[in-house]
């Protein structure tokens, strides 16, 4: 990462993610499209952004910097977890999220991301969404073999069991 003048890390949730500069320090933005637009502003030409893979949070921040031109990284946060660990950090904030994830990144090699075609993004989605399905199916038959096991279940219980099970596995 040092062939870049500045790393910028983030930190990101639901509804803002935290910025830290290498020689910039810290800032905040919101998760939405203009602080995506405040952030771009704020990046010098030849920098790097790294972030840890969030599930959904950082994927539209990710998507946004690659497809304006900035070098971006996703890297595993239990890799992020383990270094903060090993380091026998205690405080945890979103400052000291971001400032691991820089050093993390700066002794480790952070893999380049790179954007998922509308192909790719939509496979995804539909991967996601039976994979729910299907823990909720699972889910269903647990509880009602569940109810099961306890001797008498109740009727109503067991029968709205078995609809929720009936129709999950119309979807499947």
């Amino acid at each position: 990462m040092n062939r870049y003048n500045e790393t910028f890390e983030v930190d990101i949730s639901k509804d803002v993610f935290d910025v830290h500069g290498s020689t910039v320090g810290h800032d905040q933005y919101k998760n939405d499209e203009s602080g995506f637009r405040k952030l771009l502003k704020a990046l010098p030409d030849t920098s790097s952004v790294v972030m840890e893979a969030t599930g959904y949070y950082h994927y539209r921040l990710a998507q946004f910097l690659y497809k304006n031109g900035i070098t971006v990284s996703v890297v595993n946060p239990l890799s992020v977890k383990r270094f903060i660990q090993m380091k026998l950090a205690k405080v945890k904030t979103d400052k000291s999220d971001t400032r691991a994830i820089y050093e993390y990144a700066v002794l480790n090699k952070v893999p380049l991301y790179t954007a998922l075609t509308d192909v790719q993004r939509e496979c995804l989605q539909l991967l996601r969404l039976l994979d729910s399905y299907l823990k909720k199916r699972t889910a269903t038959k647990n509880k009602r073999h569940g109810e099961e096991v306890l001797g008498l279940p109740s009727k109503f219980v067991y029968r709205s069991l078995k609809r929720n099970r009936k129709q999950l596995d119309k979807g499947h």
